[in-house]
């Protein structure tokens, strides 16, 4: 099978041939219809996160927001069969531990990720594996295309755990999003989508207009304000309710603590470049003086996409709109090299292999 895979950190990616796939007892092999491009796997690329022992391997299939048809199943599946469409969240679970059996997997001690942990190649490329697939596998529903789920993507799904399960969000709060990336948008359909009000803040004006046109109720131009969290301050008459980095460096990470009214949530979902190495500074007295709330959010149980599939059916989310441009594995390389100079609009999918 075709693949795009990792040699080099920073080093483009090399298309070529690798055995095919054959199934685990306990997974199935899915040919892949469409998968993301994501900030993660930029970071991947460039070979992060070795600072929480997460730095992926080199001679590696990168790849990590797919959905196709299941080819191939193992002789332990019982749920799935050849021919099903699916989705697969990026954070594997063991399936039987304490926290995949409470409703989050997304934080298993044993959780593997598709595309970052060795062993899990992605699927930048025809096919990919997935084990404990009865746990981990979730079928679409009949009119849900595999390029919607690519959309939803981890972004998608992130956003949404931690705008629905993360925060205390209740109709007509105020939700700053603080980088318009693919995560930060996913993040204004959803807060709009859930009564919210949103206020999207980026440096490219393309980027506002695409969140205006999400449903964005405010927008504010960081290359345009000097003091950011002032100037959210005043759109949102104090401060917002809920504030979400999905960027991931000190300076929106600090904006997105200080911009919050008082007993506000700071959710972190950006995660940080080499710069940071995962230590950020933040305004300890504040936060302790206004009782603000700060929480993770990454990824998103299995368990919980049917209600995600609830919203696609009520037509109260489009994730398909973020998508700026369908292309091919070949121009996978390009399109990572693109985000280093953030010359990205919205998301693209890969749907040709």
């Amino acid at each position: 099978m075709r693949a795009a895979v990792l040699k080099e950190y920073g080093e483009p990616l090399v298309l070529e041939q690798r055995p095919e796939l054959e199934p685990d007892d306990d997974g199935v092999v899915v040919r892949t219809e469409a998968c993301g491009i994501c900030r993660s796997d930029w970071h991947a690329w460039q070979g992060h996160g070795a600072w929480i022992d997460s730095q992926v391997p080199t001679d590696f299939v990168l790849g990590h927001e797919p959905a196709g048809t299941v080819v191939a199943v193992g002789e332990e599946v019982d749920t799935l069969t050849t021919g099903d469409q699916v989705v697969v969240p990026f954070n594997l679970g063991c399936g039987t531990c304490a926290y995949c059996t409470s409703d989050r997997a997304n934080v298993c001690p044993n959780r593997q990720a598709i595309g970052f942990s060795p062993g899990i190649p992605g699927a930048f490329a025809e096919s990919f594996h997935v084990p404990t697939a009865d746990f981990n596998v979730v079928r679409l529903p009949e009119d849900v295309s595999p390029t919607e789920m690519a959309a939803l993507g981890c972004r998608f799904v992130t956003a949404y755990h931690a705008l629905a399960h993360r925060v205390d969000l209740t109709p007509g709060d105020w939700v700053a999003v603080h980088g318009c990336g693919g995560v930060g948008l996913s993040a204004v359909q959803l807060a709009d989508a859930l009564g919210a009000r949103a206020v999207a803040i980026d440096i490219d004006e393309q980027t506002l207009s695409l969140a205006s046109d999400l449903g964005a109720a405010a927008l504010v131009d960081a290359s345009e304000n000097e003091d950011v969290p002032s100037a959210i301050r005043d759109v949102t008459n104090g401060g917002a309710d809920v504030s979400i980095d999905a960027l991931g460096v000190a300076e929106t990470c600090r904006n997105s603590v200080q911009c919050l009214d008082r007993t506000g949530q700071h959710v972190q979902i950006g995660l940080t470049t080499e710069s940071e190495a995962g230590e950020i500074s933040l305004p300890i007295d504040r936060i302790t003086a206004q009782e603000l709330n700060l929480v993770g959010s990454y990824g998103i149980p299995p368990t919980q996409y049917d209600e995600l599939f609830g919203l696609l059916e009520a037509g109260a989310i489009d994730p398909g709109a973020l998508v700026t441009d369908h292309v091919a594995l070949d121009t996978v390389p390009d399109r990572l090299a693109a985000m280093g100079a953030y010359d990205n609009v919205g998301v693209e999918v890969v749907t040709e292999f």
